[in-house]
Order: structure tokens, then sequence, then C-alpha cells
């Protein structure tokens, strides 16, 4: 979103929490090869006590606001968006969740009142619907809107097919992490975490019982990897490749290296705080597969058919390890049956992009 208003001309700054004991914040040329900016915006770190649960840092949110002049706060954080509201300061309070706690529906609350709230955003029809029944809250366009996650577009043009970026990965891989991936094996992929109800189960089964389809999986924290490829090794499986972390720029090749992509998401969902997000979720690899133009097979959760249907993917029961390996088999076999169906992924992708979202979320605000 950062990177979006700064495509859209806006002067951007950016503050994020820097934790005691954690380990150095990245510099602002790590943030570039990590994420593939490339518009300029400022990075400043702000002290971040744990045991003082963000408030301290929200405070210091607001000095910082006033110490640089900007005209517009634009946050996630309640403390945050109810410190600045009641205060004056102009401010954009984007939701992801249902408020939690006792403070979390005051903070919220206390936002709405404040003379600075300009507009809230919301990430899925679901979570506006709960705010209402919840919390009585009125939600009133355009004060409110509704604006899922998105996608850099620019990152998807004119990719590979997946032959192709095989032979790419492979030709580009230094320290043998794709070892094993086969350039003409239908391969099937997922990218993203490895938390709880994300799916790493239905993977490790699949890839047991489909042996002449390649698993593709990018991403997870380090301790998560290693219990999924410990796993493998129990199982026996060779067919399953665990590359770890890549940088988020690289993903759309990995993405496209795929013959179907998979969201085998189970009825609960962790968050990396471990809460439950299957309800409100709208997750960025979504998108991210969408732009890709490949099949995708998801997960049917209630959430996700504001932005799925059968044109554009494929909806299974969660957790019907029978139905999720039939569809792979069909796609495998008939591969052109699903084509229409990445066509028309790629085309739903267009309204998704970052710049358009932002574009959205600021437009008539002075």
């Amino acid at each position: 979103m950062s990177q979006a208003m700064a495509a859209l001309g806006h002067d951007v700054h950016v503050a994020a929490p820097e934790e005691e004991g954690k380990k150095a914040p990245p510099t602002w040329e790590a943030l570039v090869e990590h994420y593939g900016l490339e518009y300029p915006f400022s990075f400043t770190w702000l002290p971040a006590r744990p045991r003082l649960r963000r408030y301290d840092y929200g405070y210091e949110a607001l000095r910082w606001v006033r110490k640089i002049g900007a005209e517009l706060l634009y946050t996630r954080l309640p403390q945050a968006a109810a410190l600045a509201s009641i205060t004056g300061i102009p401010t954009i309070f984007e939701v992801h969740d249902l408020p939690q706690g006792r403070m979390g529906p005051i903070a919220l609350k206390t936002f709405l009142r404040g003379s600075g709230a300009r507009r809230l955003v919301l990430i899925t029809e679901a979570l506006a619907h709960d705010l209402i029944y919840h919390l009585k809250i009125h939600l009133a366009f355009p004060f409110s809107v509704i604006e899922p996650d998105g996608v850099d577009l620019g990152r998807y043009e004119q990719l590979p097919d997946p032959p192709s970026a095989r032979i790419h990965l492979r030709a580009s891989d230094r320290q043998g992490e794709m070892l094993g991936l086969k350039v003409q094996s239908f391969t099937a992929g997922y990218t993203g975490h490895l938390y709880p109800g994300r799916g790493s189960e239905m993977l490790l089964q699949l890839a047991g019982r489909l042996p002449e389809i390649t698993f593709l999986v990018v991403g997870g924290e380090p301790e998560d990897v290693q219990r999924m490829q410990a796993a493998a090794q129990q199982q026996g499986l060779s067919n399953l490749i665990l590359t770890g972390f890549v940088p988020n720029a690289a993903l759309p090749l990995y993405q496209a290296a795929c013959d179907v992509l998979l969201m085998p998401y189970g009825k609960q969902v962790s968050a990396s705080s471990g809460g439950d997000i299957a309800r409100y979720f709208s997750p960025m690899k979504l998108f991210e597969y969408l732009a890709a133009g490949r099949p995708i097979l998801c997960s049917d959760l209630p959430v996700l058919h504001e932005v799925l249907n059968a044109q554009n993917a494929l909806l299974l029961p969660p957790g019907d390890t029978d139905a999720w390996a039939s569809a792979l088999c069909r796609i495998k076999e008939n591969p052109h049956d699903y084509q229409p169906m990445a066509e028309q992924a790629r085309i739903d992708a267009r309204q998704y992009s970052w710049e358009a979202r932002a574009r959205r979320i600021l437009q008539g605000i002075s």
C-alpha cells in the first residue's frame, strides 16, 4: 500500500515498530530487494515494548506524525487510530479482524467518534456484517469502504509458461534448494506461510497419494519448513519440494512454474498471532494466484466467495483429500479444459491492483 500510494504521487512516510530484544531492523536496501520496490519513501523505526502492548508505539506514532507534519495518517493499529482521531489528526483506519478483548471495540468506537476519522477500510463484506451485528456500528459509504487485499500486477506481465519457468528456476538455483524440480513434471504449487490451517497436512497427504505430481511449496517460517520436511522424509516423499523463504519479489516466477496453484485452507486458519482468521481473511496469495493465470484449487470457505467463483477457481471441501486428489488428476489429464478458468482468473485480477485499491481508498479525502 505504501508503494502504491507513492506510485500515485503522494509523499509517503512509513513507521514500523522496533521491539526490544529483536534483531536489527532491515535497511532500505534490504526492503527494496525483498519487496521489489520501485518508488522511494522514507522509513522510520519507532520503539515498541511488548509489555506495553503497542500503546507506547501508538503514542510515539502520533508524535512522529506531528513532527513530520503529515496531512493524513493511514494505520492498521487500533491504538494509533483512536489516539489520532480524538486529537484531530486526519486518519484512515484499516481493519482486518473483529476487534478483540475489552479495549479493541473501545479503540474502534473512539476512532469513529473522533474529529480526525476520515475513512474506515474493511477487507471483506463478512467483516463489515459482523461489525454491524456484534458491535452495533453504523457503516455508511463513502466513509466506510470494503477493499480486499491486492497484487502488484506489473510483476505478473508476460510470465513464462510452467516448463519455461521451471527451466529458469533450475538454472538460477545456486544453493540447490530447487534440486528435484523436473521440467516436464506436472507441478502443483503452494506459496505462503505454513501456520496451522493453511493446508500443510493436506499437501503431505496429496504428495503421498499422487507420486506422479511434483508439489512445490514456497515460503514458511524455518521451524514450520523443518517440521514439514521431517514429515515428508518420514513418509518417504520424493515429490515434495520445500524452498523455504524466498523474496516477495521472486514469487511470481515460482507461481508461474506451477501448472496449478493450491489454497488448501482448513475450516480454521491461524494467523501469525495464532488467532483464527478464516471468517474474515483476504489472503494476498489469492490475488497473486489470480494474476498468475493458472488453474486454482481452493477450499470452499464462505468469505472467499467474495472473490472466487465457479468461473475463476475450483472450490473444494476443506480437508477432503479424495476430492482434492481427484481434482488434481482431472486437471493433469485434461489441462486444456481448465484453461478458460485460468484466463478468467487473470482477467479478474485486474481490479485488485494495489494502485487501484489505494486510489479508491483515498478518493474524496482532501
